[in-house]
């Protein structure tokens, strides 16, 4: 995933998480002139040492080929993640989110942001995923793809043992699950696993989890998998509240 190990962020939320999470080296910034003043909080925070380049609005269009009315970029160095050490460290009562050939941007940008909100303690993805760094992604997530821990598991790994051998329960969103969300009571350790739109998750996985449906209005069975996993991660964060 990336290039060369490099990822681009864009916007000034994006570079304020990414500065605030430190998770990810800082290797430089672009800012259009303009921009210089307003941000003079956020570079405050970048490590010392970090360049700073300022160009003419007109100078950094044609640097990033289309006008860029943001007018911020930097450059971030991926740290990647070893999927067995960020599990094992993560506290005995955890939430992680698990995606299996996640391949729109967009939703992989949403679910990081849902992730974020509700508080969940990791990511972990197959190797058929998209990139959480891709640039959109990053965008999308409002920066939560720069705070959230997250791992790539090599091809050929298996993402339901991986968990298993952590001590995570699995559950599987389908429209199909045998069980309805309401009524899940999760885990002290659950994955939620959530698959592509359209074919969805694969069968030999759905067949080695708890399956987990979300109750619709007669005639219509599908939801889109970032607005799923908002309402499975909401779901889980109000059930890990409740007095034991």
């Amino acid at each position: 995933m990336g290039r060369q190990g490099l990822f681009i962020a864009e916007g000034r939320v994006v570079l304020e998480k990414l500065a605030a999470a430190g998770r990810h080296p800082v290797r430089s910034v672009l800012l259009a002139e303009a921009r210089v003043e307003g941000l003079a909080d956020v570079l405050a925070h970048l490590p010392a040492g970090v360049p700073v380049y300022a160009a003419s609005q007109a100078v950094m269009d044609a640097i990033v080929g289309f006008p860029i009315h943001r007018g911020i970029l930097a450059v971030g160095e991926r740290t990647p993640q070893n999927p067995q050490a960020l599990l094992a460290a993560l506290p005995a009562a955890s939430t992680v989110v698990a995606l299996s050939a996640i391949a729109n941007h967009d939703n992989m940008g949403g679910i990081f942001r849902n992730a974020a909100a509700f508080g969940a303690d990791a990511v972990l993805l197959d190797a058929d995923c998209c990139d959480p760094l891709y640039r959109k992604a990053i965008r999308v997530s409002v920066g939560a793809a720069l705070t959230i821990p997250f791992a790539v598991l090599p091809r050929g790994h298996d993402l339901v043992q991986t968990l298993a051998g952590a001590g995570f329960e699995t559950i599987a969103l389908s429209p199909r699950g045998e069980v309805e969300l309401h009524d899940l009571v999760p885990a002290p350790r659950t994955a939620a696993l959530f698959g592509a739109e359209g074919p969805g998750l694969a069968g030999e996985l759905l067949a080695r989890t708890r399956s987990v449906r979300i109750a619709m209005a007669g005639g219509f069975d599908s939801l889109n998998v970032a607005t799923t996993s908002g309402i499975v991660l909401h779901h889980l964060a109000a059930a890990r509240r409740q007095p034991l």
